[in-house]
């Protein structure tokens, strides 16, 4: 079996989570490697819409993150390729009425004490944003910090530019330990040994935690996307209605739907978001694209009549408290967690992986680490038994 020697991490997942770890560690002068079982992009990222959004976030650690990636993605933009569509196109989100806009008032209020720039669009404005959008709705609020990327380019354009070495194709059978402190990964094809590994496997993040003995109860919440054939640029914006923000925050299993609803640089029209619980069900849920596509016909008349070329979906990470875990695993020297960030990943890519990369440096990380420890759900210390020891 090949061993590969003088690494400083080992990061376990090609997703966009994963390779923005790879790039800041690369860029913190560490000596990186990536494997993933399958291509690059090839999980939650390579099924997502690609949102960067700050717009559905509430104050507090999440939105902290969102920020801080909001202006690390516009400095990635400025030198990763133009394939990562990279567009800072501004969010809205609508109101049906005037108890809701009161709510997101409220909402946007706490936003801006953190540094969210939210602009009140009162409903006589709504169609200098959104020119077809329907009638009737009694205002919203405008957020030009919200963006897009397409993800699976971001991903890939990223994992490039940390010319971390890339294993693709080997699924990770085993965390190496020694003395009970990780010491690499093996694969059925090679071990890659080093100090520390990184788990950024996204949906799969529980299962990486159990492989080196310990536990992150990370869940899937599937999630269903819509596209449309080519349009003129029909939709300005990403635009979602207000009841998104309260599906966001749900712990709920059941099938909840809420459009948000955005034209691409290449002409199709993405129409998400479904969030449910049903384990790694890949089956088609005919519910869930029903609602979806009502639900953005009723934002946007003239989608009425569209044709959806195809359907896609995919896995979110869910934690409980809906924070990703991030950084150091104290119950396992050497694991550090970078998953759990549930549809939001793509968004939060960048900050996460620039915490990381403190981290494996030993440096002061650029947000306070704390709210996003891996052992805050309250489980045991890991064994201090190993299933191999290796020197």
């Amino acid at each position: 079996m090949l061993k590969r020697h003088s690494l400083d991490a080992v990061i376990i997942g090609a997703g966009v989570v994963g390779a923005a770890c790879a790039y800041y560690a690369a860029r913190a002068g560490l000596s990186v490697a990536v494997v993933d079982r399958g291509p690059v992009a090839g999980g939650t990222t390579g099924a997502g819409e690609g949102n960067l959004l700050v717009s559905d976030k509430e104050a507090g650690p999440e939105l902290d993150l969102a920020l801080l990636s909001t202006r690390l993605w516009t400095d990635l933009a400025a030198v990763l390729p133009r394939e990562v569509e990279y567009e800072p196109k501004g969010g809205l989100v609508v109101a049906p009425d005037e108890a809701t806009v009161k709510a997101l008032r409220t909402f946007a209020e706490g936003q801006r004490a953190a540094g969210v720039d939210a602009v009140e669009v009162p409903a006589h404005a709504l169609h200098d944003l959104e020119p077809h959008l329907a009638p009737g709705l009694a205002g919203g609020f405008h957020y030009p910090q919200d963006a897009q990327v397409q993800p699976a380019q971001a991903a890939a354009r990223l994992l490039a530019a940390s010319g971390a070495e890339t294993y693709l194709g080997e699924e990770v059978t085993q965390v190496l330990l020694d003395r009970g402190a990780v010491r690499g990964v093996r694969t059925r094809r090679r071990e890659l040994l080093a100090p520390a590994v990184v788990n950024a496997a996204g949906t799969w993040g529980g299962h990486i935690a159990s492989l080196a003995g310990t536990d992150l109860p990370v869940l899937p919440r599937r999630g269903f996307v819509l596209v449309t054939e080519p349009l003129p640029r029909v939709v300005r914006h990403k635009v979602y209605a207000a009841d998104y923000i309260a599906d966001v925050a749900s712990g709920s299993a059941a099938l909840q739907s809420s459009a948000v609803v955005e034209g691409t640089p290449s002409g199709p029209v993405l129409i998400g978001a479904t969030r449910e619980r049903v384990g790694f069900d890949r089956s088609l849920s005919t519910q869930a694209l029903r609602r979806l596509a009502s639900q953005a016909a009723a934002l946007f008349p003239v989608l009425s009549d569209v044709r959806v070329l195809r359907t896609y979906h995919g896995f979110r990470p869910y934690l409980p408290d809906h924070l990703p875990a991030i950084g150091p695993d104290r119950r396992r020297p050497g694991l550090l967690h970078a998953c759990g960030h549930e549809g939001a990943g793509i968004g939060l890519a960048p900050a996460t992986g620039l915490m990381i990369a403190a981290a494996l440096a030993g440096t002061e990380p650029p947000l306070p680490a704390h709210p996003f420890r891996p052992d805050r759900f309250g489980s045991g210390p890991a064994p201090a038994d190993t299933p191999e020891e290796h020197h």
